[in-house]
């Protein structure tokens, strides 16, 4: 007889030892990212971000990946809101006469905030003036806005308030409030808007033999602000808006009304994930720009755009249950690891700050500290924790190997020192 040891018997058994050894964040550096991610979220994008970051973790009822999303009772009190409440407060308290927070030269940015200023309103929260701001917020966008005037991104809403710029960040700010202001009204024209401004975002800024979106694009030949480069950020926004949207509609009433939009906003989602699975470093650790992997003064690795990459993947697999998608799960999975790495202590500093990291003000420069990064990394261990649970699966029903749970026959074999098996 021969004599191997329980770790081998797992290899044998399982195809290799589980990803998630060595791999987590403790309770105590999570607090710590919370922390930096609380009280330096200023800017309306950060504070917007933030707000979904903390709705998607502590009040998952009521965030638009839960099916009961929509119930007609709030499953939680306005006091244990507190935390959202506080920040839609300060946004509808902040605002110019139609946007919120205050102008800052987007148009888009603020309307991050709209989904929080919704759930105060759903939840009568008391002295805001909820519905006023939300309205006038929505108005601003759909009628006072500059838009694409031709072309094939024509009618797309500026991301810019003085002119025209289609920006990848504008997916997560502004569809996503869009398709939510129309599921809490049953207006249904309002979610088509958001999937058709989606839809032209994309065809004005996809790279399709790339399958990378560009950052920004101006049809305006006057305009000085473009960036034809595949900013890791930017997918990343544009994959997580799409996910809100996606995730509005299907855990809507609205549902078998728009199927089609949900598949194609499936099949984009997925073209982003494979167009940055396709330039994954060894390292695990995206560049600031997706394909150019030769460090100079705007290239560099980018642990936030990293973090958000894996979170989306990781909640996509969740949501939808792709198939073949096991390429992109391990890619996912090799950016978490090396995010993860010595318990964190690679890429995340002794105060919780996420390193290195892309300036969140100039997003050709390297950064120090980056409020989105913070939120991208929570929101990347939640999703991966709700991958896990749902059984870390890679693709449609199928359970990925090595990344497997520890249930009770798991536990048998990894007590046992030794395992004897007869010749």
């Amino acid at each position: 007889m021969r004599i191997i040891s329980a770790l081998n018997v797992f290899t044998l058994l399982y195809g290799g030892v589980p990803s998630a050894f060595g791999q987590t964040l403790s309770d105590s550096l999570l607090g710590l990212i919370r922390d930096r991610m609380n009280q330096s979220s200023t800017s309306s994008w950060e504070a917007g971000t933030e707000a979904e970051t903390v709705l998607e973790i502590d009040f998952s009822q009521l965030a638009v990946f839960s099916p009961s999303y929509l119930s007609p009772t709030p499953p939680y009190s306005v006091a244990s809101l507190e935390p959202i409440i506080a920040i839609a407060t300060n946004a509808v308290t902040n605002r110019s006469s139609s946007q919120l927070w205050g102008q800052d030269g987007s148009s888009g940015d603020p309307a991050s905030l709209g989904v929080p200023v919704l759930l105060g309103n759903w939840t009568n929260a008391p002295n805001v003036d909820w519905v006023g701001a939300a309205q006038a917020q929505l108005d601003l966008l759909l009628t006072g806005t500059p838009r694409v005037t031709s072309g094939l991104a024509g009618g797309a809403i500026s991301h810019r308030v003085d002119s025209v710029e289609l920006w990848s960040d504008f997916v997560y700010m502004v569809p996503p409030f869009l398709a939510y202001y129309g599921a809490v009204t049953q207006n249904t024209s309002l979610i088509l808007e958001a999937y058709t401004q989606i839809s032209l975002y994309r065809s004005a800024l996809l790279t399709s033999s790339a399958s990378l979106w560009q950052h920004i694009y101006s049809p305006s030949p006057d305009d000085q602000v473009t960036d034809p480069g595949h900013w890791s950020t930017g997918n990343g926004w544009a994959a997580a808006g799409m996910l809100r949207v996606l995730a509005t509609i299907k855990n809507s009433p609205y549902a078998s009304q728009f199927k089609s939009q949900q598949n194609d906003l499936g099949d984009w989602i997925e073209e982003i994930h494979t167009g940055m699975t396709n330039n994954l470093p060894s390292s695990g650790i995206f560049y600031n720009y997706v394909d150019q992997q030769i460090t100079n003064s705007s290239t560099f690795p980018d642990a936030s755009g990293t973090a958000l990459f894996a979170s989306t993947v990781y909640r996509y697999v969740t949501l939808s249950s792709p198939s073949n998608y096991g390429d992109i799960v391990q890619a996912a999975e090799t950016a978490r690891q090396a995010l993860y790495a010595n318990d964190g202590a690679d890429h995340f500093g002794s105060d919780g700050w996420l390193n290195p990291v892309v300036n969140p003000d100039t997003f050709s420069e390297m950064g120090s500290d980056s409020p989105e990064a913070q939120s991208f990394a929570l929101q990347l261990d939640n999703n991966w924790k709700a991958w896990k649970s749902a059984g870390s699966k890679d693709s449609a029903g199928r359970r990925r190997v090595g990344a497997v749970g520890f249930g009770v026959g798991m536990m048998v074999v990894l007590v046992a020192t030794v395992i004897v098996i007869g010749v």
